[in-house]
């Protein structure tokens, strides 16, 4: 007789291979008339059909793209609640000549009290509040025509990260590392770091949506005083590591054990891929968050204020693998009191941005980092009506601009145009999706063909539009 014959039952208590508890004497009738159906079925059938996914595949493994793209990374830094444009990226000599003036429908003309000069060799034109980050301007790419959709926060916010307004779809973060996977396997391929509250638009800003769960966004409260407050339960007070470990790999066993017994369930596996994250974050997480590891030098350069964290931070990351670095940075909505909010908001974050640019090319990471600015919209040029004595300027889907620089951008351009107020974009428009399709190229993706079945169809970030923007790339 076989060996198989004499091995005991596992009511017995001896045998150690999990399948005794999972074979039943039902399951073992139902495979046979399914087997015996099978091979019939097999005959008629492509063999290639028949090859299942490796077991155990890591959905974050690093992936080649279609083609050779110059960006391995991106740093997206939101400037939620939509910066004027015309005080900012965009200079307006017409519309301060025009100022306390009605221009029209539009309203009473507000010139931009800030002076704009030029930098660099390009001689890209930057609104002083920029000052510092325009050092770099020969490194810059200015969109300068943007346009939106609707210009409410909410549904504007989430349609710049997601490229929809109304059904619920994967971020760009999601697709990217859907798309290229993660260099790093001790890290989420793909972070969210935001200075308190959540974004306007709450999660769906870096969610899955219908891609695999493993793709979504990790959202991090950088303003939590140390890396235990930053990610909860990043260590086990309780269980050691060798135990989780243990765990882990029981827990993968049973579910193999399930997906051979049973199809393969999409979000159980998503879980426990998370598990396998969390768990090797215990060591990576807490080095990459901790700034005190960094020179004084270094610190001092990105300064000692929130951006400044979420800056350095966002580098470290990229400098470990990590695919994409989502950076929020809120209260840019200025209906009143635009001179000084619009300053104290932009000295926030423009001597982290050029400190973030300086290291990264000094690091060498720069030709391969995608960096990008901008909000959800833009402003007008004209009075608040509700602003008071000490105007700001309303919401406006018509004009705002994007700045991007680093993997795969031609530095020291501007591209498109304005009216002479700023109301509208009038030259080379370019249009949410029409970013996204560029970002995507920077990555090595045709936009048009980086694809997820869901529903019976093949959906793509910038849905049935978008066109690249060619003359901004390197």
């Amino acid at each position: 007789m076989s060996d198989d014959h004499h091995r005991p039952h596992p009511c017995c208590g001896i045998s150690t291979d999990p399948a005794d508890y999972f074979l039943t004497r039902r399951q073992f009738l139902n495979r046979v008339g399914l087997g015996l159906g099978g091979l019939s079925l097999a005959g008629l059938l492509d063999p290639l059909d028949l090859v299942a996914a490796p077991a155990g595949a890591n959905s974050l493994a690093p992936h080649a793209p279609p083609f050779p793209g110059k960006a391995r990374a991106v740093i997206h830094l939101f400037a939620s609640g939509a910066p004027s444009h015309v005080d900012t990226w965009d200079p307006k000599p017409m519309l301060t000549r025009m100022n306390n003036k009605s221009i029209g429908d539009d309203g009473v003309a507000m010139g931009s009290p800030f002076k704009f000069s030029a930098y660099g060799r390009s001689g890209l034109e930057v609104s002083e509040l920029f000052a510092k980050t325009a050092a770099h301007a020969d490194d810059l790419a200015v969109i300068r025509s943007m346009h939106t959709d609707i210009p409410a926060h909410d549904v504007a916010t989430v349609f710049m990260n997601t490229g929809s307004i109304r059904l619920a779809k994967p971020s760009l973060g999601a697709w990217t590392v859907y798309g290229l996977g993660s260099e790093n396997q001790n890290l989420p391929g793909f972070i969210s770091l935001r200075s308190g509250k959540l974004p306007t638009g709450g999660a769906a800003n870096y969610g899955a949506a219908f891609l695999p769960g493993i793709y979504q966004g990790t959202s991090v409260n950088t303003l939590a005083p140390n890396v235990q407050q930053m990610i909860q339960n990043i260590r086990n007070a309780y269980v050691s590591k060798a135990e989780q470990r243990r765990q882990l790999d029981f827990i993968h066993s049973l579910n193999e054990l399930h997906a051979q017994n049973l199809q393969r369930d999409a979000a159980l596996e998503t879980r426990l891929e998370t598990y396998e994250i969390a768990f090797r974050m215990q060591a990576e997480a807490t080095d990459v968050f901790d700034l005190n590891k960094e020179p004084a030098d270094v610190r001092a350069a990105y300064g000692n204020s929130p951006q400044g964290k979420q800056l350095l931070i966002a580098r470290r990351l990229v400098e470990r693998g990590v695919r994409f670095v989502q950076v929020w940075h809120d209260g840019w909505d200025h209906h009143q009191d635009l001179e000084d909010r619009i300053t104290a908001k932009a000295g926030e974050i423009d001597q982290p941005l050029a400190a973030l640019l300086t290291d990264l090319k000094q690091r060498g990471l720069l030709d391969s980092t995608l960096v990008i600015w901008g909000g959800e919209f833009g402003r007008k040029p004209t009075k608040d009506r509700n602003g008071g004595e000490n105007p700001g300027r309303d919401h406006n889907a018509k004009a705002f601009s994007t700045v991007l620089a680093g993997g795969g951008i031609k530095g020291g351009v501007v591209h498109g145009a304005t009216d002479e107020f700023g109301a509208a974009a009038v030259k080379d428009k370019v249009h949410v999706h029409d970013l996204h399709a560029t970002i995507l190229q920077c990555m090595g993706f045709d936009h048009t063909k980086l694809t997820y079945r869901f529903n019976g169809r093949d959906f793509r970030l910038t849905d049935v539009a978008g066109n690249v923007v060619k003359p901004i790339l390197a």
